[in-house]
């Protein structure tokens, strides 16, 4: 009796297998809310069992199929105009109905840090964006984060597509909402982007195996993650490395043991004191990784009692735990998000306060980032808190050994990211990356320019239109003109629009010297939208700032030609600034320069017979200035011969 229930038992577990293995089931983009392209055929796809025949009902019409051997099933709809919202119904053994979807315009928003950057980033510079965002003709399906390196996969791992609003669009990309909301308003037709993006990612891992084999090291790199067993090696040796530091550093942390240094009674009478912000390798303390205790006491007045605070401690190199009177308030990982942390209304008193702040360094300078804020606001009242602080080392390492990070080889996110998407249908593709390039910027141009063509043939729908952003101005300014690696990867972008089909947004004037992640992302969006109307939607418009084209050297004086002048140049603000010159021997230095017409005049009395410009070339070149009547700044360039790549004046003029 017992052998036949179990028997029994187990038939029922296998036909329930089969039947939900049998049911018709759709990708994670194909889903309630999507936006599908317009004034195109549309793939619509699936997976069901073999014998089955899967039907969609959409617009009054019906369509089938029966799926291939692998059980994969596409069915191909009519071209549609804008519009919506629609129903479309999917039956089979089971029956799904997607609720509100929309036909528009789909672009597909991918890169690093900063396309991934999400609108919550950015209240402090838009404090009224999300109350005014509720536009449901905005869409935004957001990719959760996954790489795979042993093989495109068919799916996602998840998401939903969310419209425009409040609540929703605080996880929305910055730059991504930015750029929608200006087509919207533009052209009123919806909008749906897929945000597709990886803080810290290098091009390399967005690209291809079939793209990857021009690149030898990235293949064999590739080559090498395929084998589980060695990437769970190096997971569990980052781990091991990592725990091992972190459970070292706390045992020697003396703030940390009986005493508490965050405890309002604890006595820091022998404390030394130091600037904030700033880093310590510049002062007193010197180079030092570890742990380092910071305690700052200020005088609360009786009108910030008794309400909730908020504790803004700008950016901090690279953890840090903070504490108000003996209280936990907060802790940041990684040095750069800004810090800013609430403090319920019981923990402020009036008169006497004390925060403490503990701060890992694991490598290089450790310290407060500068020009950031740094004060305790109740309300419209703040206190500052820069000026002097009491500090004391609770520990002092040896730096943590750098990891490998599995996420960023090359390969992997396009697998996880990229291949899921590429039956879907889109208007283009938005990119902004670069930054993790910076290191070796000189074969950048080679492996984007092959992973857009790589994207264009996997996609099977045409050259699509490709906008990218170029690397923003970042770091100290420098007094003399220099060598920059980010100028380097600019000029590699810039290079770019040798492919058809792409065009550039400059950002050289949006950027932060001290934060990699700048938060003036609507006009990086607003130019991107220029291009898109350009590329995109064919309106004749000025799309781009100056283009640098040709020179002429005309005794001791460079004349410098420009493509995309718009309106004519011009230098915002003064004088232009920002170029340099140099003769045969290649020593750049400052150079006046004056605009005549359509062209920049160049040079310095110093040097008689002159030989190349360089504008705009450093990591920040601080108060560029070139820019067309239109508004649109000028990409930095250099006139050296063998960097002369293109001609602006003929693929501006190319067919598109």
């Amino acid at each position: 009796m017992k052998r036949n229930v179990r028997m029994l038992s187990c038939c029922i577990v296998l036909t329930i297998t089969q039947f939900l293995f049998s049911q018709v089931r759709l990708p994670a983009l194909i889903s309630d809310g999507m936006v599908l392209q317009r004034d195109t055929e549309l793939k619509i796809w699936g997976w069901a069992d073999v014998n089955e025949t899967v039907k969609i009902n959409f617009k009054a019409k019906e369509y089938s199929a029966k799926p291939d051997q692998d059980g994969k099933w596409f069915i191909t709809l009519e071209r549609m105009q804008a519009g919506g919202p629609y129903e479309m119904q999917i039956s089979g053994t089971n029956s799904i109905t997607l609720r509100n979807i929309l036909a528009g315009d789909v672009w597909l928003c991918s890169g690093q840090s900063n396309i991934e950057l999400p609108v919550s980033r950015v209240l402090d510079r838009y404090p009224d964006l999300a109350a005014k965002s509720e536009n449901p003709n905005i869409r935004n399906f957001l990719v959760l984060k996954k790489y795979d390196f042993k093989s495109p996969q068919e799916d996602l791992s998840g998401g939903k597509w969310k419209s425009s609003n409040p609540e929703n669009v605080l996880e929305f990309s910055a730059v991504g909402y930015f750029f929608a909301k200006n087509l919207y308003e533009k052209y009123k037709v919806p909008i749906g982007l897929i945000t597709s993006g990886y803080g810290g990612s290098p091009v390399q891992s967005w690209m291809s195996e079939d793209a990857l084999e021009k690149f030898p090291e990235h293949l064999q790199t590739a080559e090498k993650f395929k084998d589980a067993n060695y990437v769970d090696e190096i997971l569990h040796k980052n781990k091991q490395t990592s725990d091992e530091w972190y459970s070292r550093l706390n045992q020697l942390d003396k703030g940390n043991q009986q005493s508490k240094w965050y405890d309002v009674n604890y006595p820091a009478s022998d404390w030394d004191s130091m600037e904030i912000p700033g880093y310590w390798a510049d002062q007193r303390l010197g180079k030092a990784n570890g742990v380092v205790w910071f305690r700052k006491e200020i005088d609360v007045p009786d009108v910030m009692v008794g309400k909730p605070a908020k504790l803004l401690l700008g950016c901090i190199v690279d953890a840090d735990t903070a504490y108000v009177n003996g209280k936990f308030v907060g802790t940041t990982s990684y040095q750069y998000p800004p810090r800013k942390y609430d403090i319920p209304a019981d923990i402020i008193k009036a008169g006497k306060n004390i925060i403490v702040i503990r701060v890992i360094n694991t490598s290089g300078r450790g310290g407060f980032v500068k020009e950031k804020p740094y004060q305790l606001s109740v309300g419209e009242n703040t206190i500052d808190l820069k000026g002097k602080w009491l500090y004391k080392l609770g520990a002092k390492m040896e730096p943590l050994p750098p990891s490998t990070f599995v996420q960023w080889q090359p390969e992997g996110l396009y697998n996880a990211m990229i291949a899921p998407l590429l039956d879907f249908k889109i208007k283009g593709v938005v990119w902004y990356q670069g930054e993790s390039n910076t290191g070796k910027p000189e074969n950048y141009y080679n492996m984007f320019s092959t992973m857009i063509t790589d994207w264009w043939q996997k996609w099977n729908q045409g050259n699509f239109p490709f906008l990218y952003v170029q690397l923003a101005n970042f770091m100290q300014a420098r007094e003399t003109p220099s060598e920059s690696n980010w100028a380097m990867l600019r000029e590699q972008q810039l290079k770019t629009l040798n492919v058809p089909n792409t065009a550039m947004a400059v950002a050289i004037d949006l950027g932060e010297w001290n934060d990699i992640h700048p938060l003036n992302k609507e006009d990086v969006g607003k130019r991107l939208a220029l291009a898109a109307q350009k590329l995109a939607y064919d309106n004749d418009i000025v799309y781009s700032g100056p283009i640098y084209d040709s020179m002429e050297i005309k005794e001791n004086k460079i004349i410098l030609s420009f493509a995309n002048t718009g309106s004519g140049l011009i230098a915002k603000g003064g004088e232009l600034k920002q170029f340099a010159i140099a003769g045969a021997d290649k020593k750049f230095i400052w150079a006046k320069a004056e605009i005549n017409g359509d062209k920049v005049i160049v040079w310095n009395d110093s040097i008689a017979e002159p030989a190349a410009v360089r504008y705009a070339w450093a990591d920040n070149p601080e108060g560029a200035n070139l820019y067309n009547k239109e508004g649109l700044p000028a990409s930095p360039f250099r006139t050296e011969e063998k960097f002369n790549y293109f001609s602006p004046s003929i693929f501006l003029r190319r067919k598109i």
